[in-house]
C-alpha cells in the first residue's frame, strides 16, 4: 500500500520535508483555512497539490472536505452548500486528487477527554474516559435530559471528577473539548455548542441516515464525473454522544452507507481505530466482505479499559490485530491488481501517535494525535509488517 502522512497545511509543525524522512510518498491533507460550507477556490488546491509535489511528495488523498452543519441537518442554505460540495470535488478531480475522505458524525467530529495520558514507558496518548466526558455533559453543557445517559457509577465518578478541578482547569478542560476538530480552532462558545445540538432535536437515526443518503444522491454523481472516490470515516467514537444518533459505527452501518449509492465513487475509509472501540466489529471481516469499496485507510490501535474506558495504543499493541488486518488488505489490494483495476493501490496513513522523545521537545502538533515521532514510528512497523507478509505471501511488497 501508499504510506502517507497526514499534513495540515503550512502552519503544520511537521514539515513536508520531515514527513519526506519518514519514508512515506504521500500525505493526506486539506484546505482547513476554508470555511465549512465553501467551495475550495481551484487556485489554493492548485497551489497546495504544487507545494507538496515540490517537496517530493504527492497529495493523494484528501482529508477532508468537511460536511457542513447545515447539510447534515438540512437547515439553513443547505442546497446552497450542497453546490458548494459539488463545485470542490469537480476542482479536486480536475487537479487530478482523486480521493476524499469526509463523515457524517453531527457536532462533534472525534471525542478523546485526555490528550496526553501517560504510559508506562513514558510516552503520551489520547484516551476516552466516559466519566470525565459525562462531567463535560452534566456540568459544563448542563444538558437537559443528560441524566438519562449515563449510569449512576458514571454519574459519581463524573461528580466527584468536576468536584476535584479547579475553576480554571474546569474551564480548560470544556475549552479541549469544543475546541477539538482536526486542524481548525472554530473557537465555540458553550453557547454556540448548545445552539448546534439544538437544531438535532427531531433529528434521530433514521432521520440521519435519510440525510447522508440525500446527501450521497446529490454528491455522487458529481463525483463520478469528476474521476473521484468519496471514503466516509466510521464514527470516533462508534456510538452515540451527548444525545446524538451515529449511523456509521458497525459493518450494517457501513453496508448501508454503500447500499444508499452503488457506485465506486461511493466508498469507505477504513479506519481501525474507530470500528476497534467496539469489540463486536470484526475488522478482518469488513476488508474481506466490503475490501472492494475501501478508498482510504487508517491504521492505530485501540486499548479498551473498563467502563468503556480506551486509549490508543501502539500500532502493533492494544485491541487491534494489526498483522490480520494488514494481511487482509494487502490481500484486497492484490486481487484488484490482478483484477486490472485504476485503483488498485490503497493509500494508508499511520492514524494519530504517542507523543515520545524530541516530540516533546517540538513545538505542539497542529492537531492532538499527529506529533512527528510518534507518528513515524508506527509507520515505521506498518512498512515492516507489510514487507514481511508480501514477502512470506510472494507478492512483491508495493508501497
Amino acid at each position: 500500500m501508499e504510506e502517507a502522512m497526514r499534513w495540515f497545511g503550512p502552519r503544520d509543525s511537521v514539515s513536508l520535508a520531515e514527513i519526506r524522512q519518514t519514508g512515506a510518498t504521500a500525505v493526506f491533507s486539506a484546505l482547513h483555512d476554508v470555511p465549512y460550507g465553501e467551495a475550495w477556490p481551484l487556485a489554493q488546491i492548485i497551489q497546495r497539490r504544487d507545494e507538496v509535489a515540490a517537496a517530493g511528495l504527492a497529495w493523494r488523498v484528501v482529508e477532508s472536505v468537511p460536511v457542513s452543519e447545515a447539510i447534515k441537518t438540512r437547515s439553513g442554505d443547505w442546497a446552497r452548500q450542497i453546490e458548494n460540495y459539488r463545485v470542490t470535488l469537480e476542482r479536486l478531480g480536475a487537479a487530478g486528487i482523486g480521493v476524499v475522505v469526509y463523515n457524517f458524525m453531527p457536532v462533534m467530529d472525534w471525542v478523546r477527554t485526555d490528550l496526553r495520558h501517560r504510559l508506562p514507558d513514558g510516552s503520551e496518548a489520547l484516551r476516552y474516559d466516559p466519566a470525565k466526558f459525562a462531567a463535560f455533559d452534566l456540568f459544563a453543557l448542563g444538558r437537559p435530559g443528560a441524566e438519562a445517559d449515563w449510569s449512576p457509577a458514571q454519574r459519581a465518578a463524573a461528580a466527584a471528577f468536576w468536584r476535584s478541578r479547579a475553576a480554571a482547569e474546569r474551564s480548560a478542560f470544556t475549552k479541549q473539548i469544543l475546541d477539538l476538530f482536526p486542524g481548525v480552532r472554530l473557537g465555540l462558545t458553550i453557547e454556540d455548542f448548545r445552539a448546534m445540538l439544538a437544531k438535532y432535536a427531531a433529528i434521530d437515526a433514521d432521520r440521519l441516515r435519510e440525510n447522508l443518503r440525500l446527501f450521497l444522491a446529490a454528491v455522487v454523481p458529481t463525483a463520478e464525473r469528476a474521476g473521484v472516490r468519496l471514503a466516509i470515516h466510521p464514527d470516533d467514537p462508534p456510538f452515540p454522544v451527548l444525545g446524538l444518533a451515529r449511523v456509521v459505527s458497525t459493518e450494517s452501518d457501513l453496508r448501508a452507507v454503500l447500499a444508499m449509492a452503488d457506485s465506486p465513487a461511493n466508498g469507505l475509509c477504513y479506519c481501525t481505530g474507530s470500528l476497534g472501540v467496539r469489540a463486536d466489529n470484526d475488522l478482518v471481516g469488513v476488508i474481506r466482505r466490503l475490501g472492494a469499496r475501501i478508498n482510504a485507510v487508517h491504521l492505530r490501535s485501540v486499548q479498551r479499559e473498563a467502563d468503556g474506558v480506551f486509549f490508543e495504543a501502539n500500532h502493533l499493541e492494544g485491541n487491534v490485530d494489526m498483522p490480520a488486518v494488514v494481511q487482509a488488505l494487502l490481500a484486497e489490494q492484490t486481487a484488484r491488481r490482478r483484477a486490472g483495476r485504476a485503483d488498485w493501490q490503497v493509500a494508508l496513513r499511520p492514524d494519530h501517535g504517542h507523543v515520545m522523545l524530541d516530540d516533546f521537545r517540538r513545538p505542539a502538533p497542529e492537531c492532538p494525535g499527529y506529533p512527528l515521532i510518534g507518528r513515524l514510528r508506527g509507520l515505521a512497523e506498518l512498512r515492516g509488517l507489510q514487507v514481511g507478509i508480501s514477502r512470506m505471501a510472494g507478492e512483491p511488497a508495493v508501497g
